[in-house]
């Protein structure tokens, strides 16, 4: 399906000529990679507090970036996870550095290792062991472990719903709210707009062909598990309240939807935005209104959520 371009925001338009088309094929990733990292520009507001520590699992070093507006005690706490199709991304994220500073929470922001050199489970592992990790210094950081969520974009957001699933089958740390912003949820690529979108803005079903290939390896086959691609759980029920937003041009649209939809089917309190106009990573964008629209509902939803306790 081509994408007839007059449908998409007028003032989304401009970032088209700053980010050219991606592709994350292997041949392609490492220039990705480098165009994406040159183009990050990330506004560290003044009296931000921030922080690198350092968590030992047994199969990696995992640096774990925090970020917060005070020292006050019994903060509450978001483990934030970024974007970048599995694949690329910084844990340096804009999004965080917000939530820290105009929410007045703890950010803890994972650097988890990406594939395709480190093929799922690395990348999920290395985020629930930085949620583990948050809980059992909760005190040591004057964080309130009653007050605890999971949050991430695209790549991101597939993986807090990952380590969601995680917290309850295992027992871990529980979980107030789960913040899935267009969500990378489902290795299938079945859905209407995976099939439609073969040529849209920043993210298409090439890509995404490409992203799952990386992220499930090269010796991946059989069932993929449901900690890979949360679409696949069979059970959402007893999953914390959730968030999710989607873009109206964007391939993951509807697994984004689709898994809001199971949710609410399951018991579970979810709110649930798709933006008209917009294309995956169309945020960064931040001037335009549907961004400012997006930002200020997420921030207002987390501090509902999480400062206030509210549904």
């Amino acid at each position: 399906m081509e994408l007839d371009y007059n449908r998409i925001d007028p003032e989304l338009l401009p970032l088209l000529d700053v980010f050219p088309p991606l592709e994350v094929s292997r041949e392609g990733l490492a220039q990705v990679r480098e165009v994406i990292a040159e183009s990050r520009d990330v506004v560290k507001p003044d009296g931000l507090i921030e922080e690198v520590r350092s968590l030992i699992t047994k199969d990696a070093e995992v640096p774990l970036y925090v970020y917060r507006k005070s020292h006050r005690a019994n903060q509450p706490a978001l483990l934030w996870i970024h974007g970048g199709g599995y694949v690329m991304g910084s844990p340096e994220d804009q999004r965080a550095i917000d939530f820290a500073y105009e929410g007045d929470i703890t950010v803890v922001s994972v650097d988890y290792r990406l594939a395709p050199e480190h093929p799922f489970p690395a990348g999920v592992e290395d985020c629930y062991a930085g949620l583990v990790w948050c809980h059992d210094h909760a005190a040591e950081l004057g964080i309130d472990s009653s007050r605890m969520a999971v949050g991430g974009q695209s790549a991101g957001g597939g993986l807090a719903a990952a380590v969601a699933l995680l917290c309850r089958d295992r027992g871990g740390p529980e979980l107030c709210f789960q913040l899935l912003e267009i969500p990378e949820l489902d290795d299938r690529l079945d859905t209407p707009s995976m099939r439609a979108f073969t040529d849209t803005p920043m993210w298409n079903r090439p890509n995404a062909v490409w992203s799952w290939r990386h992220y499930l390896g090269p010796e991946a086959s059989g069932e993929v598990s449901p900690y890979a691609a949360p679409a696949r759980a069979t059970d959402l029920a007893g999953l914390p309240a959730a968030y999710v937003s989607t873009m109206e041009y964007d391939p993951l649209r509807d697994e984004g939807i689709l898994y809001a939809l199971r949710l609410m089917q399951a018991g579970v309190s979810v709110e649930l935005h798709s933006y008209a106009g917009t294309f995956h990573g169309s945020a960064l964008q931040a001037g335009a209104g549907v961004s400012k629209r997006n930002a200020a509902e997420v921030l207002e939803v987390v501090r509902r959520r999480l400062v206030e306790r509210r549904p």
